[in-house]
């Protein structure tokens, strides 16, 4: 496993290594030591899972109000995603920034996102799974998000929307 910087403070391409043999492969999702040597917080609290229908599906920008503030570990286990990072930390040199970085299936990279950042992502391919490991316990009081569609964010998607709950679609823009 090696973790890759990235434009955004604290946010890492996750590169794993693969163990190949007859039947197939083998590869470490979650190393403790790896993310204690980089000084990145590493107390999973949940995994969770997404299943998307459709190829252009998104999802997000989400993250939880302070104290809830949590670290995301993404990885799209079957299909395609564009991930996106947008820093909401307002002492970074990236606040109001955005990170966009395709993830698959087939190479098996990821992304950690930090916290006071908003994460969302656009599918690329149908049936697409992805899983989160979470620094936090959901808390539905404290969630909230950016609307995505935000001409202010120039997010530039890689493929036209066809599906987005109306949730996402009635999140806020971000102020200026």
């Amino acid at each position: 496993m090696k973790l890759i910087k990235t434009k955004i403070k604290d946010c890492y391409i996750i590169k794993l290594n693969k163990f190949n043999d007859q039947r197939g492969y083998f590869t470490r999702a979650f190393c403790k030591k790896i993310f204690k040597n980089k000084n990145i917080n590493n107390n999973i609290f949940q995994i969770n899972f997404s299943y998307s229908k459709k190829k252009g599906t998104l999802r997000g920008l989400h993250f939880q109000k302070k104290p809830f503030e949590e670290m995301k570990i993404v990885y799209c286990i079957r299909g395609s995603i564009y991930d996106v990072v947008l820093d909401l930390r307002d002492k970074s040199k990236t606040f109001k920034k955005y990170l966009g970085v395709k993830i698959n299936s087939d190479d098996r990279t990821g992304i950690i996102i930090p916290k006071g950042c908003a994460h969302g992502f656009q599918t690329l391919k149908p049936d697409t799974e992805v899983v989160y490991f979470t620094t936090q316990y959901y808390n539905q009081l404290k969630e909230t998000g950016i609307n995505f569609l935000d001409t202010n964010l120039k997010i530039k998607l890689p493929l036209r929307v066809t599906n987005i709950s109306h949730k996402d679609a009635s999140l806020p823009n971000l102020i200026k």
